[in-house]
């Protein structure tokens, strides 16, 4: 994969478009419970709008926080990044009342790329498990080149035709979108820590290994 495979443009305009899909949802509810609240008479309907604008404002809070980390900047040039708060960040992001994280890897800085690849790994593991399930993260080595591997094991777990071939930046970039880009900026970030991502089906489970 080229250096010149995607121009730096392209590639910060379709993150970006990545960033407001996600944020979209959650956005559009409070906008929504607004509104209601604004128009209603019904206390009973008004304590549901409510309660919908308070979940779906922390649901954009988790989105965001989780995003800064996995997309953005998140600190200056050489900068290392606490496992801890990325566990937390993690599972403000991913855990639900269908989807639960096991996160088992030690408290301890990590440089900032490979933080941002652990989480755009977790990124594709669930989606690898729409119904949802359990979302596994264990060390391989340790200290700062330390690898990672993701586990996914949930109700017809697979993994999406296109992600392997973006993982390892096949196709040079063509036909990259909003849904696809992530997966592509994965393998970017993963050739960026001097390691190679890949994801594969062991049994029932998806496996996605940077190492």
């Amino acid at each position: 994969m080229s250096d010149s495979s995607i121009e730096a443009l392209d590639l910060a305009a379709l993150l970006c478009s990545r960033v407001c899909h996600d944020l979209i949802s959650p956005v559009g509810a409070i906008v929504n419970g607004l509104e209601v609240l604004e128009e209603e008479k019904d206390e009973a309907t008004k304590v549901f709008a409510l309660d919908l604008i308070k979940k779906s404002a922390g649901t954009a809070s988790a989105k965001l926080q989780f995003c800064r980390i996995a997309f953005g900047a998140a600190g200056s040039a050489g900068a290392q990044i606490d496992l801890g708060d990325a566990e937390a960040i993690a599972r403000g992001f991913l855990e639900d009342e269908k989807t639960k994280l096991v996160w088992n890897l030690p408290r301890a800085l990590s440089p900032k790329n490979r933080v941002k690849l652990l989480l755009n790994m977790l990124i594709i593991a669930g989606q690898t498990i729409p119904r949802g399930g359990k979302i596994s993260v264990e060390p391989i080595g340790s200290g700062d080149t330390m690898g990672f591997t993701v586990s996914a094991a949930g109700t017809n777990a697979k993994v999406p035709p296109a992600v392997p071939p973006l993982l390892t930046g096949e196709g040079n970039g063509e036909g990259l979108d909003a849904h696809r880009i992530q997966p592509f900026y994965t393998g970017l970030l993963a050739k960026a820590c001097g390691v190679k991502a890949t994801v594969t089906m062991d049994g029932e489970a998806v496996v996605i290994t940077a190492q």
